[in-house]
């Protein structure tokens, strides 16, 4: 008698803390971050929609970016299986095709997820999920070349995150035009922000034909392209803000950028040894800017 191997099947379920580990949460605060943003961008009263609130963080952490990470580790897991080989899927952990399927499964889960706040949120999360897609699977896998990747992954983590929050808190409509140029300066900055996590990888993105920006321009270029980016767009912040009559909002997003610019001057001089402590460190101040920007549009939508 012949045994149905179906039972064999469902015993290579992975864990629950392979699935998190898949779905890597110390990823998740930048667009979390971003979503809060949003929702203080808005206007609107935050206690008084806490229950969208939580589940639009839900929806930008947990849920789209963890989604991301499920996609890009799929795709990835040949290449991991010589670098990381301790990751879920290589390791094992996550037998079969169950990488795919989650990946799959967090997609539809948050285009559902979406669908329940509004047309707007459903078209930014729509956006993300096909960036998320876009940059790890092929044909086109735009994470191959710097320029592209570092464009999906800071749209995706920055601007429409903070789009999907504020949008969440009215309705699930369009937000205010200064909230949308905002979002994507800051987006704009975050390319740069993207180009700091390759300088840690050039030799093996260069023997596996990955086009990242060190490869492309060279440690040095890269170095200021990253820092470029990064200073350019919040310095039209400030000028925007100082344009909408909140002097004090745009000074304080100077002296931010300010701080930005001492550690630039660290960085450039020895970028290989500098990225991971600027990443660290200056990240940590341009997102407080990004705040700062956010209680300006309160104040004038309010």
């Amino acid at each position: 008698m012949t045994l149905s191997p179906l039972p064999a099947i469902l015993d290579q379920r992975p864990t629950a803390a392979a699935t998190l580990e898949l779905l890597k949460p110390i990823t998740w605060f930048p667009p979390m971050w971003a979503f809060g943003c949003g929702v203080v961008s808005s206007g609107q009263p935050i206690l008084a929609h806490w229950p969208l609130v939580i589940v639009g963080v839900l929806l930008a952490g947990p849920l789209v970016c963890g989604t991301s990470q499920a996609v890009n580790d799929w795709f990835d897991r040949h290449v991991d299986a010589i670098n990381e080989p301790n990751r879920p899927i290589p390791s094992g952990r996550m037998p079969g095709r169950w990488g795919l399927r989650i990946a799959i499964l967090w997609t539809l889960v948050s285009l559902l997820v979406a669908a329940l706040l509004g047309a707007w949120v459903l078209g930014a999360t729509a956006l993300g999920l096909a960036m998320a897609w876009a940059y790890s699977a092929p044909p086109l896998r735009l994470k191959r070349n710097g320029w592209w990747g570092n464009a999906a992954v800071a749209i995706s983590y920055e601007g429409l995150a903070w789009v999907t929050g504020a949008a969440v808190m009215i309705g699930g409509l369009m937000p205010n035009w200064r909230i949308l140029l905002l979002a994507g300066l800051y987006s704009a900055g975050a390319h740069g922000i993207m180009t700091l996590n390759d300088f840690k990888a050039i030799e093996g993105d260069q023997r596996l034909g990955i086009r990242s920006l060190p490869v492309q321009l060279g440690v040095r270029g890269a170095a200021w392209a990253a820092c470029l980016f990064m200073a350019l767009p919040q310095v039209a912040v400030v000028a925007a803000l100082a344009a909408w009559q909140r002097p004090t909002h745009a000074f304080t997003v100077a002296l931010v950028l300010l701080v930005q610019l001492l550690m630039m001057i660290r960085f450039l001089r020895n970028p290989r040894e500098q990225a991971t402590w600027f990443s660290a460190m200056g990240v940590s101040v341009y997102v407080t800017g990004m705040l700062i920007s956010a209680f300006a549009l309160r104040e004038m939508i309010t």
